[in-house]
């Protein structure tokens, strides 16, 4: 149908002409009422949004001194973190000349993510940042 024709009767029955694929030759336009279409649009947009998963980044902090039965309580509590499907932010804090001492706090996180292996990998290895030593560990796939 040709152009001014397709907008003649959609004027006629009060709609708009939208173009639904403009890349196919001839282009396809439907008559519909535009602001409708909006609004489901809208609608189904956010009910996607909705639906969609947020993972949290959850945090656990230790220090280099942090006790053995310390470290199995937030062992515990990274993997409730885990469970649940949230990624989890492992800071070892130095204090003083605690931070001479990396290899053994690498040593340290790497234990600690050794007692979560079934439910967690490795996302980013210990590494510095300041007096801190980061880790990131991030659920397994089940």
């Amino acid at each position: 149908m040709a152009t001014d024709k397709a907008l003649a009767l959609a004027q006629e029955k009060e709609l708009d002409l939208c173009e639904v694929a403009p890349n196919v030759n001839p282009p396809v336009c439907k008559i519909m009422d535009y602001g409708k279409y909006q609004y489901h649009q809208k609608k189904i947009d956010t009910k996607h949004r909705k639906t969609q998963k947020k993972t949290e980044v959850k945090g656990v902090r230790m220090g280099f001194k942090t006790g053995e039965h310390d470290m199995e309580t937030k062992a515990k509590q990274a993997k409730k973190f885990l469970e649940v499907g949230n990624s989890v932010k492992v800071s070892l804090i130095f204090r003083g000349r605690e931070a001479m001492y990396k290899d053994l706090a690498k040593e340290k996180m790497l234990k600690f993510q050794e007692g979560l292996e079934e439910f967690c990998s490795i996302e980013t290895p210990p590494k510095g940042q300041g007096n801190t030593l980061i880790m990131i560990l991030t659920p397994k796939k089940s």
